[in-house]
């Protein structure tokens, strides 16, 4: 900020000496200043957009099956818990969540406007996705319909082969649970695909897709990306599961 009004400045001193620099720096601050409230006022929007998306897709998906049931609902609101979400935030959540269960939502449409905020953001999709499954998977089973949809969803995102791999090591792990299966951490077929790379990569290869995905899903840089403040706590999240699946990598190499 401060090197622009000092250009202005000096160039304003330049062209009109003192007055001149008064005048170019106070210029400088403005432009800056105003830059500044665009930019911001477009992170807001995109974050309103994403909150907006989220729960329209999440009513979609929890009526693939037929119906929305009630421990889906109050997936629904636990969600707003921890998103922190205020009163008129909520009702906002609770249009948003109806218009997708609607007989005609246009889900390919919505999905378009997503792919447009996200752009070419792999780690903003996962944490979206992610929100969606957790809601799928409340109930305590998933539905064939439930799986077909989500996987419409992660095409109509626009992910790559790895990030599908991802995905379907996310249901299997949440059918794992919904199934009544122990929650005893990822298995390794799993774990590999989390990390998007295969089982025979060496260990340089294992720690590079680690870290890279460590860094790209850290929620300082979601939140710069356009990832709601109040998702931090999912993205976290995201971290912690990229966290144990290289874990389990390691453990399970160490043994071999």
């Amino acid at each position: 900020m401060w090197f622009v009004v000092l250009i202005g400045a000096g160039l304003g001193y330049l062209i009109g000496g003192l007055v001149g620099a008064l005048i170019g720096g106070g210029l400088g601050y403005w432009l800056v200043a105003r830059l500044r409230r665009s930019m911001l006022g477009k992170l807001a929007a995109s974050q309103a957009q994403f909150l907006s998306s989220t729960f329209a897709v999440m009513g979609c998906l929890c009526k693939a099956d037929g119906q929305v049931t009630e421990d889906e609902l109050d997936a629904s609101r636990q969600l707003w818990e921890r998103l922190r979400l205020n009163e008129a935030q909520r009702a906002r959540a609770r249009a948003d969540f109806n218009r997708g269960k609607a007989a005609d939502f246009d889900l390919d449409a919505e999905l378009a406007k997503v792919r447009s905020l996200l752009g070419s953001q792999p780690a903003l999709r996962q944490v979206f996705l992610q929100v969606q499954l957790a809601a799928i998977a409340a109930d305590g089973r998933l539905h064939p319909a439930e799986r077909e949809m989500l996987m419409r969803v992660v095409r109509g995102l626009g992910c790559s082969e790895a990030e599908i791999a991802q995905v379907e090591a996310m249901l299997h792990g949440a059918g794992q649970q919904a199934g009544g299966g122990a929650a005893s951490g990822p298995t390794l077929a799993d774990a590999y695909r989390v990390l998007g790379v295969e089982e025979d990569a060496s260990d340089a290869e294992v720690k590079k897709a680690y870290r890279r995905l460590m860094s790209q899903n850290h929620p300082d840089k979601l939140a710069a990306k356009g990832l709601p403040e109040s998702m931090r706590e999912v993205a976290k999240e995201r971290t912690s599961e990229i966290s144990n699946a290289y874990d389990r990598i390691r453990k399970a190499r160490d043994v071999a």
